[in-house]
């Protein structure tokens, strides 16, 4: 498995604003950084051309960071108005 760490972009936050957000990732081994990035803009609230930095990561990042996630305000919101944004499934 490879893991990442995608800086993206969510707008809907009102009249140009916009809110930058870390997500993590696990890939399989295949994936490049390219793949990340096209699946990071198909995430559900990522503004377009929301994509700010895509960078490998070693595994204990990647968990603090899913921790971090966990408590962020605006995924905790962003994930229940819509439960199916949650990438994990798709790209393990």
């Amino acid at each position: 498995m490879v893991y990442w760490r995608v800086v993206v972009k969510y707008g809907h936050l009102g009249f140009y604003k916009e809110i930058s957000v870390a997500r993590y990732l696990q890939t399989n081994k295949n994936f490049t950084i390219v793949d990340v990035w096209e699946l990071a803009i198909r995430m559900p609230g990522v503004k377009n051309r929301g994509v700010r930095k895509v960078e490998p990561i070693e595994l204990l990042t990647c968990l603090q960071g899913k921790k971090k996630e966990k408590e962020n305000f605006y995924l905790q919101k962003l994930m229940n108005h819509n439960p199916s944004s949650d990438y994990r499934q798709k790209t393990a």
